[in-house]
């Protein structure tokens, strides 16, 4: 955390969309937000009330410390309200004395509330936003097209990390689903938590007999009002081991 001097985000973040026509043009692993999966970080055995206030806090955390918070901020936020470091213990780790660990800590949290502000957290998933991602995953897999992009926002946004490509607006999603996105047919998608909401790792098939499914990426999509908002796609299969998914399916 601390030797890592520049903040991360989604490509979307750092520069204007592309056309759907751009080749990939992949940036450092290390620039880019990355995902998690929220059995690493939450206790199964929390009451469900209190993994939902857990599930939200991470998701906070993680998000404001990698994008915003200064290398010291940053470290000690995530000690302290993911993985429940004592404030000695912080002390300890980064050589200051428990009164500058603290200190550093209210810090983060008013940078924390100040970026929750400006990008309010989605709320849990209801019953509404899981059956349009019930419908997004069986029009992926059956790859409709014309019924995916009837799902999403007209200024829906689709990242790509590593690729510092970026798209926005249905019209330029649809023309890459037919275009370079065509790799992605007959993927099948698992759901997992991940990023504190609903993801999916999605599988492509292996080449050659056997049938076998491998690893492709993990999607994060966003829902609000009853359409696909933005959709994350994290293209690095080197996450799936990461974040302890299987990488291959029979």
């Amino acid at each position: 955390m601390l030797d890592g001097r520049r903040r991360r985000a989604l490509p979307s973040d750092l520069g204007a969309p592309g056309s759907p026509h751009d080749p990939f043009r992949p940036a450092p692993g290390d620039a880019w937000v990355q995902p998690m999966a929220d059995r690493l970080v939450l206790d199964p055995a929390t009451d469900p009330a209190e993994a939902v206030a857990q599930r939200e806090s991470i998701r906070l955390a993680l998000v404001a410390a990698l994008q915003w918070l200064p290398p010291r901020q940053r470290a000690v936020l995530i000690l302290r309200d993911v993985l429940r470091w004592s404030a000695a213990e912080v002390a300890d780790l980064l050589d200051v004395s428990v009164a500058a660990a603290n200190g550093l800590l209210r810090r983060a949290r008013v940078a924390l509330r100040t970026a929750d502000e400006a990008e309010p957290a989605p709320g849990p998933l209801r019953p509404e936003d899981r059956e349009l991602l019930d419908r997004y995953v069986r029009a992926f897999e059956r790859y409709d097209v014309d019924a995916l992009v009837a799902l999403l926002h007209e200024e829906v946004v689709l990242t790509m990390p590593p690729q510092s490509l970026w798209l926005t607006g249905r019209s330029d999603l649809r023309a890459w689903w037919l275009g370079e996105g065509r790799r992605c047919e007959g993927s099948r998608l698992v759901p997992h938590a991940i990023n504190g909401t609903l993801g999916f790792a999605q599988y492509t098939r292996a080449p050659g007999p056997g049938g076998a499914r491998v690893a492709l990426a993990l999607q994060v999509p966003t829902v609000a009002d009853g359409v696909v908002r933005r959709l994350d796609v994290f293209t690095d299969p080197a996450l799936f081991p990461a974040l302890a998914l299987p990488v291959r399916l029979q």
